[in-house]
Order: structure tokens, then C-alpha cells, then sequence
């Protein structure tokens, strides 16, 4: 499982990712039109029409793709193999959360936010704000949210992840370090 993330691969990613964004959108339009997604689901809040992701999706998926190869394959040969297999995983495991979170909001259950939930207590103890995790949940949520609203979500759960992660595990792990060699 050892995917090399070259300008070519991510090319054709990237290319995939617009075709079925633009797929979408077109099936949209000769359906029942390309509709129209409101912040908090609510209508008297501003809308986004699902035209935006045609746009945001492809450009979210360059970029992110771009900070991957950044992250673990500049590094060197002997890391790139393991962080292939960790990036890989992440990526599935961010898109399968995404498709089951899309799910279960679409049939009207509070199980979504018992998932977020549960994502608050897994950023402790899993970098999930990395750039493949927002992938994958953008990529899982966009037939149901379309392109834009998981983009604002996305980065502002990874945000807050990240601060999870980087500063109050860091933290905690520090006070629990400094209580434990205090009583030595």
C-alpha cells in the first residue's frame, strides 16, 4: 500500500475528484436543479449553492495533496513508506466518517453530533487535523452538503483539533509528566 504522491498521481486524484464533483452538478441541473444548502439548515440564513464546490473542491483537493507530499514525502525514503500506509488510513478513515456522518443526517438522527462528539475526545490522543483527515471528511460529506459548508466545517473542526492535539494534550501530558517525577 505504498502510494507515491507525484505530480502525476496528484494530477490525476485531483482530475478524478472535479469530474465526479462536475458529474454531480450536471445531474443536479437536468434533475431537479443544482440546490442550494443553507448555514445551520436553516432558510432564513444566507445560502450556497452547490455550484461554489465545483470550484472549492477541486482547488481544496490540489492544496491538500500538496501539503501531504509536503508533510511525510520530503522527508526521506526509509520514513515515506510508514507515513504512506498512516496517510492512506487516515484519509479512508476521514472519508468513511464523512459518508456515515452525511448518512445519519440525512435520515434525522442526533447521531452526528454524538460522532463530533466522539472526534473531540479522539483528536486527544490522534492528530486527525491533518491535511488527509480534512480530505476525506470533505470528500465523504459533499453529495450530501455539498462543497462549501464541509470546507467551513471541516477546517474549523480541524482547527479546533489541532488545538486539542498541539496544545491541551501537550499540556496535560506536561502537568502529568511534572506530578509524576515530583513524586519520585
Amino acid at each position: 500500500m505504498n502510494i507515491k504522491l507525484t505530480l502525476k498521481n496528484r494530477i490525476i486524484f485531483t482530475a478524478i475528484v472535479t469530474l465526479l464533483i462536475w458529474t454531480n452538478l450536471a445531474w443536479d441541473y437536468f434533475h431537479d436543479g443544482v440546490p442550494t444548502h443553507y448555514l445551520l439548515h436553516r432558510k432564513d440564513l444566507p445560502g450556497i449553492s452547490n455550484w461554489w464546490g465545483g470550484i472549492a473542491i477541486p482547488l481544496l483537493t490540489w492544496f491538500l495533496l500538496y501539503r501531504i507530499k509536503r508533510r511525510t514525502y520530503d522527508k526521506g525514503i526509509n520514513e515515506a513508506s510508514n507515513t504512506s500506509k498512516r496517510v492512506t488510513y487516515g484519509f479512508i478513515g476521514a472519508l468513511l466518517i464523512g459518508i456515515l456522518m452525511s448518512f445519519f443526517f440525512t435520515i434525522g438522527t442526533d447521531v452526528p453530533g454524538y460522532m463530533i462528539i466522539g472526534l473531540f475526545i479522539l483528536s486527544f490522543f490522534i492528530p486527525i487535523y491533518r491535511a488527509e483527515h480534512l480530505l476525506g471528511f470533505v470528500l465523504g460529506m459533499v453529495y450530501t452538503f455539498g462543497g462549501i459548508l464541509p470546507i467551513l466545517f471541516g477546517s474549523i473542526f480541524v482547527l479546533i483539533f489541532a488545538i486539542d492535539y498541539l496544545a491541551i494534550r501537550s499540556f496535560i501530558l506536561y502537568l502529568i509528566s511534572k506530578t509524576s517525577s515530583g513524586k519520585s
